[in-house]
């Protein structure tokens, strides 16, 4: 077993998975160290409701066989209303995926080891040269990947992550069976991902529903526990209680059972990065974060940023004049920048001020989304400042300007 490689990438998820398929099948030797035994892979890591797209599963050949089901609309729904915008996607079996996804990395030449601990990064002089895992056992490396996740211990041993503790987004899900996904007293479900706003049940997030055929789906919560649940939450209430109180409360689920074993946890970071990358070394995924923040979307971004960090080191270790210095190392950053996150912070400001909205604001998004054309939707969603004053009210000023107040003082 080789100790020394081109590049080692410390997390088997979607992004360090990513970053490995591409890399070997450039023909560069790269190693991925994932925490867990491979008998168990992945348990303690299958934390996604892997709800993405068509342009992720064309874009980085995921094959038919880890789709639970394909949808056609996604529909938004607030206490009292609802819209449905027609956009076909895709609900993973995430383990399954996450299988793939590294078979496919070692059929393509990826050695990959698991139950390999990540510790920290071997330096010399400052500069990362390998990671130490599982104690005291090295590995050694030209570039160095941390696709680790909130836990980063390579980032932040390096001093590039910058992960607030108060932008730490917590979710939990259920998949159900038995669930009423016509109900006719909502929108119709049917083969279709459903994010509702509604601090009753999300207090400073949101909730969803994706259907993952016939009477089945993935249900679950999500929030910060910034002020705005603060302000919302019911007192002693856990994540778990929130989801059970609407389990509780919606009709949808009157005859619904939770299917054993099918029980979901994370976390994410929802706020723009700091640094990404210095000498020999790149974070990427959700060590950054990458997390799609006004949808919760972080698959596709994780993977997209996994193949900028690969693109990346290709272009770093040219045989000619290999160069994985700092500067030569933040083409990541552009590319991260323009290709992984476009308009990151626009739509970090409209997330933002999602969570900081009363629920009566949300029936009002939903009636003027009814009442705008169709794609105002995707422009919000990809940072048009122009497409989000049409959805802004002279209401709304005492909000913006709450939300500018707590910003300057941050």
């Amino acid at each position: 077993m080789s100790d020394r490689f081109d590049v080692v990438i410390a997390g088997a998820g979607p992004a360090g998975a990513q970053c490995a398929r591409d890399l070997a099948q450039r023909g560069y030797d790269v190693v991925l160290l994932e925490t867990e035994p491979e008998d168990e892979f992945p348990r303690q890591s299958n934390k996604s409701t892997a709800g993405t797209f068509p342009s992720m599963m064309s874009a980085f050949g995921v094959p038919d066989d880890v789709v639970m089901n394909y949808t056609d609309d996604v529909v938004l729904e607030s206490p009292n209303r609802h819209y449905v915008q027609n956009q076909p996607g895709a609900v993973l079996e995430f383990a399954e995926f996450k299988q793939w996804m590294v078979a496919d990395a070692r059929e393509k030449g990826a050695e990959v080891w698991f139950d390999a601990r990540v510790s920290r990064p071997i330096t010399e002089d400052g500069t990362p040269v390998g990671v130490r895992y599982n104690g005291d056992e090295e590995v050694y490396a030209d570039i160095v990947v941390d696709a680790t996740g909130p836990a980063a211990p390579l980032a932040k041993d390096l001093g590039v992550s910058d992960l607030k503790r108060g932008k730490q987004a917590i979710g939990v899900e259920y998949e159900l069976e038995g669930v009423e996904i016509d109900h006719p007293d909502y929108a119709d479900l049917t083969d279709s991902m459903m994010l509702r706003l509604d601090h009753d049940l999300a207090p400073g997030g949101y909730s969803w529903i994706f259907h993952t055929g016939g009477d089945e789906a993935k249900v679950g919560i999500c929030y910060i526990q910034n002020e705005s649940h603060q302000r919302h939450g019911k007192e002693g209430m856990g994540i778990d209680d929130y989801l059970q109180y609407w389990l509780d409360t919606d009709p949808r689920f009157e005859d619904a059972e939770r299917i054993e074993g099918k029980v979901h946890r994370g976390s994410a970071h929802i706020q723009t990065p700091g640094e990404l990358s210095t000498d020999s070394f790149m974070a990427i995924g959700d060590t950054v974060p990458s997390i799609d923040p006004l949808w919760g979307e972080g698959i596709h971004k994780g993977m997209q940023s996994g193949r900028a960090a690969a693109t990346t080191a290709d272009r770093c270790l040219t045989p000619e004049e290999p160069d994985t210095s700092a500067s030569a190392m933040a083409v990541y950053n552009k590319l991260w920048h323009s290709e992984v996150a476009p308009r990151a912070r626009e739509r970090l400001l409209m997330t933002e001020l999602l969570y900081l909205a009363p629920n009566s604001r949300y029936d009002t998004l939903m009636a003027d989304l009814n009442d705008t054309e169709e794609e105002t939707l995707a422009k919000v969603n990809a940072g048009d400042v122009g497409a989000m004053r049409k959805l802004l009210h002279l209401s709304d000023v005492p909000l913006l300007a709450k939300f500018a107040r707590e910003r300057f003082s941050e």
